[in-house]
């Protein structure tokens, strides 16, 4: 059985994801890693868990960028669960929540190694823009940018 939680970032199963997510990085970000770590360790009230047969096997979350901008941060499935729609489950609840709760866009940023996100990314209908904030500069970053209106 299927569910989706909607949590904040206390929750112990997005905790324990976003663990194995970091470690999963480690290997992606190289010497960035600690770079990248600093943006990733703060509370979220925006959370999602995606759960199977109630064990926690993705999550995702945003946060208020600017007014009216929602930042995608901290998507993730457990990689022997990837493939199956989940990833797009999870953001598709992001933006509809996004929404929902004022906003008019959603952006994020991603690894330029992980083509398969950056694949699902722009399936799901974000386009790539330039780097902003902590990111301007940052060879290894591609921001993306999608309307929810």
């Amino acid at each position: 059985m299927i569910s989706i939680q909607k949590t904040t970032s206390d929750n112990p199963d997005f905790k324990h994801l976003t663990r194995l997510f970091d470690e999963y990085l480690v290997d992606i970000d190289g010497d960035e890693k600690d770079f990248f770590a600093q943006f990733n360790q703060i509370y979220l009230d925006y959370v999602i868990v995606y759960y199977e047969n109630e064990i926690a096997i993705g999550c995702g979350a945003f946060k208020e960028y600017e007014p009216k901008v929602a930042e995608i941060k901290r998507m993730f499935v457990l990689p022997e669960q990837r493939g199956k729609g989940i990833a797009v489950s999870i953001l598709k609840e992001l933006e509809i929540w996004a929404k929902a709760s004022g906003y008019q866009y959603t952006m994020l940023e991603t690894s330029v190694r992980l083509e398969s996100a950056i694949a699902l990314y722009k399936k799901s209908g974000y386009k790539v823009i330039p780097n902003y904030g902590q990111y301007i500069g940052v060879a290894s970053s591609v921001c993306m940018k999608k309307s929810i209106k």
